[in-house]
């Protein structure tokens, strides 16, 4: 009589296609609102109302087999590539001094290697890498004052080269606020991050009283000119404060459902470079609060699948690289409409995925292609848990 042996059932793996959904319908709706955006101001400068469209289709196609590749790859694969690639970061950034740095718009932030490389954007993804590596080396000692410092110090050096090199203070903020998520995660003394934070507004609270005082003596600096006319944005109309207010001009004249796609005024030549950091402003007019909210949902649902991905990560090093990027994407999105709605002072962060940026776009589908790769790693019954 023959023996039949009864084959061991294989485990089902998971695989976000919610994530990876919402990913590619925020990205095709980044390319229809940037074309939407630039068209009047492409036909004007370059006689090619698509200009700015071609481009990031162009970084968006390239992004999504960078994507497509790092969720192939099994993400351990890059934890040895943390440290090279925190140390290449800081000597792209150095190398913005150099004859290599590009200009624009008053701006000496990007780099020209054959194509046009934003470094803040190779900083953000490697203090990711790095830190999820190296808190993971670390293990228990992390809980120590002494080893949560040493990890802390980490970001510090790659702020301080993209703030005093590139003068961005913005991508400086993100990347240690990226750190700092991180650290909060995987430390479980809350009162080492209560004290930060107490010490962050104190040093805030200060800072905005310093200028308002230094005012009075005309001794401001362009962040301080910044920070009064994020407080009184009328009395700076024709400065600092003329982005502002055409930005709060358009979300207002959108109403509940928006004047209709293409039909924005403000990108009329009345709101500066309205495609970057500015366009959840159009998007309010031409499509209302309605479509504004749709659009905030839709981030909403991105980080919740972020989560669900990082609670079940096959290991530590996988859940921190998916809070990494958890915290890079609610960061920045949270930035740039406090900034469009002039609830923070004006600084340059851009809506992932849906702001003009080559580079920028191009290392966000990195980041999703490496959550990607941490899913595709979780057992399905885990994940339905």
């Amino acid at each position: 009589m023959a023996i039949t042996k009864r084959r061991k059932k294989q485990p089902e793996y998971f695989f976000d296609y919610t994530l990876l959904f919402v990913v590619l319908f925020l990205l095709g709706f980044g390319l229809i609102m940037i074309y939407s955006t630039s068209s009047y101001e492409a036909s004007l400068e370059f006689n090619d109302p698509a200009y700015y469209f071609r481009k990031q289709a162009l970084s968006s196609v390239i992004g999504l087999g960078a994507m497509v590749l790092f969720a192939i790859i099994p993400y351990h694969f890059w934890e040895r590539f943390a440290i090279p690639a925190y140390l290449i970061s800081m000597v792209l950034i150095a190398l913005v001094m150099t004859p290599l740095g590009r200009e624009s718009h008053g701006a000496r932030r990007w780099l020209y290697i054959g194509m046009s490389v934003q470094p803040a954007e190779i900083a953000k993804l490697s203090m990711i890498l790095v830190l999820a590596s190296l808190v993971c080396r670390m293990g228990k000692s992390i809980k120590t004052t002494k080893g949560f410092m040493t990890v802390l110090f980490v970001p510090i050096p790659v702020c301080l080269m993209v703030y005093t090199i590139t003068d961005n203070l913005s991508s400086a903020i993100i990347i240690f606020g990226i750190a700092f998520l991180m650290l909060f995660v995987s430390s479980p003394e809350y009162k080492k991050f209560l004290l930060l934070f107490a010490l962050v507004g104190a040093v805030a609270s200060l800072a905005v009283y310093s200028i308002v005082q230094l005012s009075e003596s005309g001794k401001l600096g362009f962040r301080g000119e910044r920070i009064l006319a994020w407080l009184d944005p009328e009395a700076y109309a024709s400065g600092k404060g003329f982005q502002t207010l055409q930005a709060l001009y358009a979300i207002g004249s959108g109403g509940v459902f928006g004047k209709g796609l293409g039909q924005s005024m403000q990108k009329l030549g009345f709101l500066p470079e309205a495609q970057n950091d500015m366009i959840f402003s159009i998007i309010c007019e031409e499509l209302g609060l309605f479509g504004a909210i749709a659009v905030i949902l839709l981030f909403v649902l991105l980080i919740w699948r972020f989560m669900i991905v990082a609670n079940n990560a096959p290991d530590l090093f996988g859940a921190l690289l998916v809070v990494g990027v958890l915290g890079h994407f609610a960061i920045q999105v949270i930035l740039n409409i406090a900034v469009v709605t002039n609830t923070l002072p004006n600084t340059g962060i851009s809506l992932p995925f849906i702001s003009y940026g080559g580079t920028s776009v191009l290392f966000l589908m990195v980041e999703i292609g490496l959550v990607l790769s941490v899913a595709r790693g979780i057992r399905f019954k885990d994940a339905q848990e």
